[in-house]
């Protein structure tokens, strides 16, 4: 984590980075939830085209994801396809009960993927913008 803090020129980047080495720090065994993690396609392995993270683990069981794909892997649906996997996949973990993710409010093609991924606005803004809940399954 220190090596993307390192080498992140986006000064909110590095910060929610920051923030997130600084979670997995004092809740180590709930690191995972603190984690980026790098997206390939299965038909592209081993090249990075985009990733997505998890911003911490809540007493009450809130988990917040965030996600990013390069440019030119946008459009595809892949986004939609890993948002929708790895809120799956959290909701499956022990102890999480709920799915949020939050986008700044000029970038609607992030809340489009939120909508096809089943996500809906609750109604609150963010530090970033509108927040969303997953409501799908």
């Amino acid at each position: 984590m220190r090596l993307v803090i390192e080498k992140e020129s986006d000064p909110e980047m590095k910060q929610a980075y920051t923030e997130m080495l600084e979670g997995s720090l004092s809740n180590p065994d709930k690191r995972i939830w603190y984690a980026i993690w790098n997206m390939e396609l299965k038909d592209e392995p081993g090249i990075i085209v985009g990733d997505f993270c998890f911003k911490g683990f809540s007493d009450d069981g809130v988990i917040e994801i965030g996600y990013g794909l390069k440019e030119e892997y946008r459009h595809h649906g892949y986004m939609t396809e890993a948002v929708k996997a790895i809120t799956e996949w959290a909701l499956s973990q022990d102890g999480v009960k709920q799915v949020e993710a939050e986008t700044d409010a000029e970038n609607i093609a992030s809340q489009k993927v939120l909508y096809r991924s089943g996500f809906v606005s609750n109604g609150k803004m963010g530090e970033e913008g509108p927040r969303f809940v997953y409501e799908g399954r």
